[in-house]
């Protein structure tokens, strides 16, 4: 069995009907972006995660690239989602104030299968994100004595 060769024009067939089903495109997925990033800039847990982005234009763009690619199938987005936010501390708490925030502005800004094609996609990136950076906390090992009896 062969691999369905990956084209441009095989991405670009992929992308129209995707948008055909959910009614996203690019304009719409950066308005919302806008959007939703807007308020997690304000939210008092997400706020300080994004004190050291300097240039909003920029990441607008590289995070409008990085959906197109997960909701649209672009291949626009070339980054490292992990490598970029391991340097900022995140707790389980975050992603879920992330999650909430993020589907709260998907349904208004959305069509119903918009919404729910990008709340399927960020429940797997914030799931994913999640557990590549926060240390799993796992019972302490118990050591054996000398003897081979357990305190």
């Amino acid at each position: 069995m062969s691999a369905i060769p990956e084209t441009p024009e095989r991405r670009a067939a992929l992308t129209r009907e995707i948008a055909a089903q959910t009614g996203l495109d690019e304009a719409r997925i950066e308005a919302f972006l806008r959007t939703f990033y807007g308020a997690a800039r304000q939210d008092p847990l997400l706020g300080p995660a994004f004190a050291g982005v300097e240039d909003w234009e920029r990441h607008i763009a590289t995070l409008t690239r990085f959906w197109g690619s997960v909701a649209l199938m672009t291949g626009d987005y070339h980054g490292q989602p992990m490598r970029a936010h391991a340097h900022l501390a995140l707790t389980p708490a975050h992603f879920a104030r992330w999650l909430t925030l993020f589907e709260a502005t998907a349904r208004a800004h959305f069509t119903a299968e918009g919404a729910e094609h990008m709340l399927e996609r960020a429940r797997r990136i914030a799931r994913s994100l999640e557990m590549g950076l926060i240390p799993l906390a796992l019972p302490a090992r118990v050591r054996a004595t000398a003897t081979g009896a357990r305190p």
